[in-house]
């Protein structure tokens, strides 16, 4: 089993001064293991990563809310996820949980109530949510406003987005569409599928980048699809650290650098208030 090497106990301080209410719309709160206990089927182990580490560090990037994303190895138990959510407060927490396809209204109900506001799908880890569950859930949770956030590899996205553009519910593609530089560069004609999904409303792109460079720290062949997916839909793409940057081998990232990418990929302070306070307040429902 191998096991992740734990955050950085010590942020860099940003140049990136960010606005009031910037939202970090991807963080894991992990642990510890005797009290949530993780899938046997896991392909990792991660060290615990409790909400005061990542408060310290999100304090440092001057970030004010934040959504709680259910890790894989958690498969669909998602009380870690809510907790979390629970000592962070709804005031500044949302979350996105991992649910079975014969989940009770009533169980969909109380997640909500907890702070849940989307479902997650991802192929790209052992547990959680099977991708062949993804319309029975979609028409499950559309009546909650919620919407569907998925971890696939780009090879699958084909198969996919005919699918995405059917759903009641918006989707959020995870990791930048989990597309590498390389791929984006050499693969034009899924990256033109995902921005038609774009033009039509149906979808989202979290700008969480390190995980498509090849090249690593400084991640210097990330900018062109960052600024591809920024410029063509700034209404409906969100950031997000990935902290605790599970299952990363090498270079730990430091979350003050990736917030700082944003300097590079958008130059409009105006666009970056977008990506960081107001496209998040829409999709995950928080107060303007």
């Amino acid at each position: 089993m191998n096991l992740c090497q734990p955050p950085r106990a010590v942020t860099r301080s940003p140049t990136l001064v960010v606005p009031e209410n910037a939202c970090d719309c991807h963080c894991h709160i992990i642990g510890p293991e005797a009290r949530y206990p993780v899938s046997p089927s896991r392909t990792f182990t991660a060290p615990d990563a409790l909400t005061d580490a990542y408060l310290r560090m999100a304090g440092t990037l001057g970030i004010e809310r934040m959504v709680i994303v259910q890790p894989s190895f958690y498969g669909t138990d998602n009380s870690r996820t809510v907790d979390a959510i629970a000592e962070l407060g709804q005031h500044r927490a949302r979350g996105v949980a991992a649910v079975s396809p014969d989940i009770s209204q009533d169980d969909l109900c109380a997640l909500d109530a907890a702070g849940i506001r989307a479902a997650r799908f991802i192929t790209t880890a052992g547990g959680g949510a099977a991708i062949a569950d993804l319309e029975t859930v979609a028409r499950k949770i559309a009546p909650l406003g919620w919407h569907v956030e998925l971890y696939v590899p780009p090879v699958s996205w084909p198969d996919i987005l005919p699918t995405l553009a059917k759903l009641p519910v918006p989707a959020v593609l995870d990791h930048m569409a989990a597309l590498s530089a390389d791929e984006a560069r050499n693969d034009p004609a899924v990256v033109a599928a995902i921005l038609r999904l774009l033009d039509a409303g149906k979808a989202w792109v979290k700008l969480c980048g390190y995980r498509a460079s090849a090249a690593g720290h400084p991640y210097a062949d990330v900018p062109p699809l960052a600024k591809l997916l920024i410029a063509h839909a700034p209404s409906r793409c969100v950031w997000g650290s990935d902290w605790p940057h599970t299952a990363i081998a090498g270079h730990m990232p430091d979350d003050g650098d990736l917030i700082d990418l944003l300097l590079d990929w958008e130059p409009d302070e105006a666009v970056r208030k977008a990506i960081l306070v107001d496209n998040p307040a829409r999709l995950y429902g928080f107060d303007t």
